[in-house]
């Protein structure tokens, strides 16, 4: 076990399996599915992002570095979220980039009933430890545990 501190983008607490690209994930490419034909387990179909790529996102924690690719990233991940296909967090390792931030921090304000907390700043050392599969638990003010 080993703990991790964050910046807190959007609050709250969560515990969930990780699942971990040390690429760049493309919003759209990976959500577009999920949002268009219906698939409640929001699996990744990035096909250019071999380490997600086919894997639920939904009610996992998303670990990853950076989103990347479109100016509609941060729409579809709103919309996500309001259609109940978010991960259960979103980790970053890096500073979250304003896309990201903006669809994170709407879902959050305008949908009362959705939960997706949101640390970015973990940094490299986090990226290299944590692995799909292990569970990362988000406490208060950014600290994320992983066993």
């Amino acid at each position: 076990m080993k703990e991790f501190k964050g910046r807190v983008v959007t609050p709250g607490r969560c515990s969930a399996k990780a699942v971990v690209t040390k690429a760049g994930f493309n919003t759209l490419a990976s959500l577009q599915k999920a949002l268009q034909f219906g698939d409640k387990t929001a699996t990744c179909n990035d096909q250019n992002n071999p380490d997600i790529y086919g894997e639920p996102l939904c009610g996992n924690a998303l670990v990853l570095p950076q989103t990347i690719g479109s100016t509609t990233g941060g729409m579809v991940l709103y919309c996500a979220c309001a259609m109940k296909r978010q991960p259960a967090c979103m980790l970053f390792t890096n500073h979250i980039d304003s896309l990201a931030a903006a669809g994170a921090i709407l879902a959050d304000v305008w949908l009362p009933d959705i939960t997706m907390p949101v640390i970015d700043n973990l940094g490299d050392e986090f990226l290299d430890y944590v692995k799909t599969g292990m569970t990362v638990t988000i406490k208060d003010d950014g600290v994320v545990v992983v066993e």
